[in-house]
C-alpha cells in the first residue's frame, strides 16, 4: 500500500508531488432520469470497476448521488495526464458506458479542475478490500 502524505495525492508517493501538475482532473455533473436510476447506477458501478481495474492512467473515479435528489449525480476523475483521459475515452468499456447510459443521463456538464491538495487514507485504514468498494447510499 502506498502511504498518502500531505499535499501528495494517492497513488503518489513522497518525493512525486511535482507530478501533480501532469494530472488531468475534472468533475461531472449529471442529472439522471428518476426512473432509471438504478440501472445508470449498475452501468457506472460497472464503469468505474472496470476503469480502474484496467487502466493503469485511471487514478480515482468517484460517483455520488445527492442525498436528497439521487438524481443529481457528480463524478470526481483523476487521471495521470491527458493523455490518459483520452485513452480513457477511447476504451471498449467507456464506450459503452456511454452506449448504454446515453437515455438515461439528462444533462451533462464537464468541468476541468485544478487540484490544490489531495489526500487519502490508505486502503487497509478504509478497511477496503483489492476491489473497489461499493457504498451505498441513503
Amino acid at each position: 500500500m502506498m502511504k498518502c502524505t500531505r499535499g501528495t495525492p494517492p497513488p503518489f508517493r513522497e518525493g512525486q508531488a511535482g507530478e501533480m501538475q501532469n494530472l488531468y482532473v475534472q468533475m461531472a455533473e449529471l442529472e439522471i432520469d428518476p426512473a432509471q436510476f438504478e440501472d445508470y447506477k449498475a452501468a457506472v458501478e460497472e464503469q468505474i470497476a472496470t476503469a480502474v481495474s484496467e487502466e493503469a492512467g485511471v487514478l480515482v473515479l468517484y460517483a455520488v448521488a445527492e442525498k436528497e435528489d439521487p438524481s443529481h449525480v457528480r463524478v470526481f476523475e483523476i487521471y495521470r495526464d491527458m493523455d490518459a483521459y483520452r485513452s480513457h475515452l477511447e476504451s471498449a468499456h467507456f464506450k459503452k458506458y456511454k452506449a448504454t447510459t446515453e437515455k438515461m443521463v439528462e444533462s451533462l456538464k464537464l468541468i476541468p479542475v485544478s487540484p490544490l491538495m489531495l489526500g487519502a487514507k490508505e486502503k487497509k485504514a478504509l478497511g477496503a478490500r483489492e476491489q473497489p468498494q461499493n457504498f451505498e447510499h441513503g
